[in-house]
């Protein structure tokens, strides 16, 4: 089943896989894909499905549908392509990997500033299947003197820990989060970490001094 990847400033903000024959894109609520963005048309563009085969279609947008960097009215996608509308970058891939009992869906990626470098995600059930979405991303404490809570990843460099004990910190990167740590033990998924940073994958966990741990997670 064919998917696509949306992301902004290089973070991957959601993924939804094609199940219908026709799915649409825009700004408007009523959209299977909503990019509330005033670059964006509220009937922007619109993907057709048959046998496979993929085309995305632009519907008269004020600012254009471009395939790979290309302006295009109606194209058929290859895997690997990118679409580009308003300030959102969609990669096309031809096969998805998302667990097929979950199907495809609507997203909604609200408007505004992402301070955090991602758009936070609501969705819409359509009788065609569901949502697969990513979220904003945040520290779960897992255990510790404040577990349950979540910690927000807002800045572009967020420190954690207790100084004289063990401090890490996780920065944000146009591609995504990193970790390294800074100060006494901090592991990531049991193994020591460094002051070279690593990338963060979702559920990982970083334990401070042995005692709190901390989980990489989209809410």
């Amino acid at each position: 089943m064919p998917k696509m990847i949306i992301s902004v400033d290089g973070v991957v903000i959601g993924q939804v896989a094609l199940a219908k024959e026709r799915t649409t894109l825009g700004r408007r609520a009523y959209n299977d894909i909503v990019i509330d963005n005033l670059a964006v048309s509220g009937e922007h563009a619109v993907l057709h499905m048959s046998g496979g085969e993929v085309e995305i279609e632009d519907l008269n947008s004020t600012n254009g549908t471009y395939v790979n960097a290309l302006a295009v009215q109606r194209q058929a996608l290859k895997d690997n392509d990118v679409i580009e509308v308003g300030g959102c970058r969609i990669h096309f891939r031809a096969r998805s990997n998302l667990d097929p009992a979950i199907g495809a869906g609507s997203v909604r990626a609200t408007s505004g500033e992402y301070p955090s470098g991602a758009m936070p995600l609501s969705s819409a059930p359509t009788e065609s299947g569901a949502l697969v979405e990513l979220g904003v991303p945040v520290l779960r404490v897992l255990s510790g003197a404040n577990e349950g809570q979540d910690v927000g990843l807002q800045k572009v460099v967020t420190t954690i820990g207790k100084p004289g004990v063990a401090v890490a910190v996780v920065t944000r990167r146009r591609q995504g989060y990193v970790a390294a740590g800074v100060e006494g033990s901090v592991t990531l998924n049991g193994l020591q970490l460094g002051a070279e940073a690593v990338a963060l994958q979702e559920r990982d966990v970083l334990e401070l001094g042995g005692a709190t741990r901390m989980q990489f997670v989209r809410i």
